[in-house]
């Protein structure tokens, strides 16, 4: 299995707060488990298993440091107090409106309704239009438009109303 690869999903995992992630592939006879936690006087970096051909799992080894380890500024815990952050719910491309001349369907203090639009992520040539699902403010965009989008990347920060 590429180290790249279980590299990205290790950074994949510490930006969404996933704690366990397990791939199977079976025509290359491996499989990649990463579980995340929670260690007595231990960092919070993922704990990678790789087992090849059925066998038994490796030893684990520390995948990455964890943010905020050997003297390392932690990031922000979360969002700012007030806010939420509302999250792609597929992968993508982002679209903050319908087409290159028109506005975008939600801007910097924008009010939001249930039903209103946020963008649309287009997937496999799909336009898929992305609902706020809940009442609210728009009070940052958090992504340029025509860039891809990961599941569960934040795409806005909204204050509930």
């Amino acid at each position: 299995m590429d180290l790249k690869l279980i590299e990205r999903l290790v950074r994949i995992m510490q930006k969404g707060e996933i704690t366990d992630l397990e791939v199977d592939d079976s025509k290359a006879g491996m499989r990649l488990r990463i579980q995340r936690g929670p260690k007595p006087s231990t960092s919070n970096a993922p704990v990678v298993h790789v087992t090849q051909g059925g066998a038994a799992p490796a030893a684990p080894v520390a995948a990455a440091p964890a943010p905020g380890a050997a003297g390392e500024a932690a990031p922000p815990a979360g969002p700012p107090p007030g806010t939420e952050p509302f999250l792609s719910p597929m992968v993508g491309t982002f679209y903050r409106a319908p087409s290159a001349e028109a506005e975008p369907f939600a801007s910097v203090g924008s009010v939001l309704k249930p039903d209103s639009t946020l963008c649309i992520i287009e997937a496999m040539k799909v336009m898929n239009e992305i609902k706020a699902e809940a009442k609210g403010i728009v009070t940052e965009v958090l992504m340029d438009n025509a860039k891809p989008v990961e599941f569960g990347q934040p795409l806005f920060k909204l204050r509930p109303t």
